[in-house]
């Protein structure tokens, strides 16, 4: 690889990881190219994108955007995307399938997160989930107040 390859490397990988909120460092090695390709599909459709780091060359991306105490070592597969939760889910959830993933640490919001964190997040619900749940908080008093309403006119016919 030339120096100009390597650089355009370093500049895809400050870029992509400076606009992402969450990336996840994991161990794939022992990992087959058809379970790669599913851990690629699974989380592509949760927009989470993956790609086989160069240790080298991801340390000097992340130490160009100011992330210092990710030391790379051995072979190393990273995940990130704009969504935290859909990030650590996609790399946790893999891993419980499959041994042979082994999550190591990885960047939320800037900050370096242990596998304890990482895991945390993963168990946090979804977007859709978050959504639908606030959804049900706003619409709850107007639900609690037509059944009222309904039980007043049913009331009020009975008498």
């Amino acid at each position: 690889m030339t120096r100009e390859e390597k650089a355009q490397r370093i500049s895809y990988f400050e870029s992509e990881f400076k606009s992402s909120s969450a990336v996840v460092i994991a161990d794939y090695k022992g990992l087959n190219v058809k379970d790669l390709e599913s851990l690629r599909e699974a989380s592509n459709a949760k927009d989470v994108k993956v790609r086989v780091l160069n240790n080298k060359l991801a340390t000097i991306a992340l130490k160009n955007i100011g992330i210092d105490g990710l030391e790379l070592s051995e072979t190393n597969i990273a995940l990130w995307g704009e969504d935290q939760i859909a990030v650590c889910k996609s790399a946790v959830d893999f891993a419980k399938t499959n041994s042979k993933l082994v999550v190591k640490t990885g960047v939320i919001e800037n900050e370096v997160a242990d596998i304890a964190k990482i895991e945390a997040f993963a168990k946090l619900p979804g977007r859709e989930e978050l959504l639908g749940m606030l959804l049900s908080v706003w619409t709850g008093p107007s639900r609690y107040f037509v059944t009222a309403m309904d039980n007043l006119r049913k009331q009020k016919e009975e008498a």
